[in-house]
């Protein structure tokens, strides 16, 4: 049965205790490492309740069955693990360093070939499917904020016998679902915009097949690649909240666009149309934006994102970031704050610039 609610409604009431005579509201926090024997859990490595609600939400707002991690990189880690030996996995040239960097020391031991592409360039991408076993996507990048032809890549894809990952991370499942689009798996570092709240380090795998789901878990559980239960129960209740965040902040990143088109201390805004990530490139470069990210009072100079606060970083001051990434390039993640205060905060520090 297709489920017919809205987002913010799945958001509110996905993973809630059944509903009976002085149950709680909440899933209670369960903190124990092992059960009494004869059930299914057995073991803490192999289930906790409190994970359980975290991954029925987010499992029904991405449209299939979810398993949390112990971060991002846990997640991503496990999935790239299925690829077999001397295989080909196809990736963005302009992603998550996190991916990157896993992929390239894969790569060095001779576990497998990557190889990176234009993502924008639908016709290359195809081609380089052909002989893939893994297409992994990201859509917006990180942090060229670049959008690709999910459906199409995907579609090729599978047509070469390639399965797809989709990293939702930046869009959230409020603005895109890529298994209705026909992805294989749908990765997630719930420590951004699912959790919300900067407070939480954890990773999801979303995916539509039950033979994907078993094998998945199956490493989670040999490798312990598992999220506490406290950090599960923090990020559930961050979830909650999210498609009002990103309501939000999304608002407040379509202003600011606005406003910063055309600013003399900026060459070019990147918006995707969608979600709250915008990138900007600073007209006299790399020195202008590490002095700018500097003379903020608002604006957080920090490596993450997808907090209620808003948070920016120049990506070419880590040595992984591909050079292809202007040096003068700094990602925006827009918070939920007022959107006078943000670019009052912003536009004073475009003034000291000198």
């Amino acid at each position: 049965m297709v489920d017919s609610r809205k987002p913010a409604t799945i958001a509110v009431h996905a993973g809630r205790p059944d509903r009976a005579a002085d149950q709680p509201v909440n899933v209670p926090i369960t903190m124990t490492s092992t059960y009494v024997a004869g059930g299914e859990l057995e073991y803490g490595r192999y289930g906790n309740p409190s994970w359980a609600a975290f991954e029925e939400a987010l499992g029904e707002l991405e449209g299939g069955r979810a398993l949390s991690f112990a971060s991002g990189m846990a997640a991503i880690t496990t999935v790239l693990d299925l690829v077999g030996n001397d295989a080909l996995v196809v990736a963005p040239q302009h992603s998550y360093t996190g991916t990157q960097l896993a992929l390239g020391d894969l790569e060095a031991r001779g576990r497998l070939r990557s190889k990176l592409v234009d993502i924008t360039d639908t016709e290359a991408v195809v081609a380089a499917c052909e002989d893939a076993a893994l297409v992994w996507l990201e859509s917006p990048t990180n942090p060229a904020l670049e959008i690709a032809d999910l459906a199409a890549i995907v579609a090729a894809a599978h047509d070469s016998g390639a399965y797809v990952v989709v990293d939702n991370t930046f869009a959230t499942p409020v603005y895109q679902r890529p298994l209705e689009l026909g992805a294989d798996i749908v990765v997630h570092s719930a420590t951004k915009y699912i959790s919300g709240h900067s407070d939480v380090l954890m990773g999801a795998v979303v995916v539509g097949s039950d033979e994907l789901y078993g094998v998945l878990k199956g490493r989670r559980d040999l490798q312990g690649a598992i999220p506490g239960p406290f950090e599960a129960y923090l990020a559930l209740r961050g979830l909650r909240t999210l498609p009002l965040r990103m309501e939000r902040a999304a608002a407040n990143a379509v202003e600011l666009v606005r406003r910063l088109d055309g600013h003399p201390e900026v060459a070019e805004v990147r918006y995707p149309g969608f979600g709250a990530m915008v990138s900007i490139v600073m007209t006299r470069g790399a020195l202008a934006a590490d002095l700018l990210v500097h003379k903020t009072q608002l604006w957080l100079h920090a490596t993450s994102l997808g907090g209620v606060e808003s948070t920016f970083e120049r990506r070419r001051r880590w040595k992984a970031e591909p050079t292809t990434i202007p040096e003068g390039l700094i990602r925006l993640s827009v918070g939920i704050e007022d959107i006078e205060d943000i670019w009052a905060d912003l536009s004073s520090a475009f003034d000291r610039l000198g």
